[in-house]
């Protein structure tokens, strides 16, 4: 081979692969694009959190329009659930664990009028998620317009609930939802941080 014609392809290559490294580099260090930075799914654009304002376990008035400001992580669970409610929950501290600190936190309930201020006391303590939780309880009829408003089926005598967590940004507006089976507390915290970002 031409010796000249093999320095001139040595080159070349040692350029294309400094192009790639530094193409990859690139890549770690600039912002990703909306669409695909955060780890749950997007929801679509402009659709509001519905205006809970509700009280909690302690009587103490939840309403998302005081939570203005900083993001949400809203869940829905049922007291007396031994599966999945307990496990969203866990999902939900290890996120809190994990970010270093709380954000609101809301978990709807889906079971009226099993879900009390009692045996949502008790379902907290029993997650040790009290003071980092708050259960928003209601008739059906206070709670169905915020179940329609974050397109859940609530807890029927035969048919489960659905497992979701929301994330609602600082405005007020559902931007990321986690199935139940893919919400980790480190996808969660994640998604939470870049909110906390914008």
């Amino acid at each position: 081979m031409n010796p000249r014609l093999a320095i001139a392809l040595v080159l070349v290559s040692a350029l294309a692969l400094g192009a790639a490294v530094l193409a990859a580099r690139g890549r770690e260090t600039t912002t990703a694009q909306p669409g695909d930075r955060f780890d749950g799914s997007l929801m679509p654009r402009g659709v509001r959190a519905p205006d809970i304002d509700l009280r909690d376990q302690d009587g103490k008035r939840i309403s998302m329009r005081r939570l203005r400001g900083r993001p949400v992580i809203v869940t829905f669970l049922y007291t007396t659930c031994k599966d999945t409610c307990p496990t969203m929950a866990q999902m939900i501290k290890g996120a809190l664990d994990d970010l270093g600190h709380d954000v609101p936190s809301i978990a709807v309930a889906v079971d009226p009028p099993r879900d009390t201020p009692d045996s949502a006391r008790a379902f907290l303590l029993k997650t040790r998620t009290l003071g980092r939780l708050d259960f928003v309880l209601g008739t059906r009829a206070q709670l169905r317009p915020v179940w329609k408003g974050f397109a859940i089926q609530p807890q029927l005598p035969r048919q489960e609930h659905q497992a979701r967590i929301t994330l609602v940004d600082r405005r007020g507006f559902q931007r990321i939802g986690f199935p139940g089976n893919q919400a980790t507390p480190e996808r969660l915290a994640h998604d939470v941080s870049l909110l906390e970002r914008e």
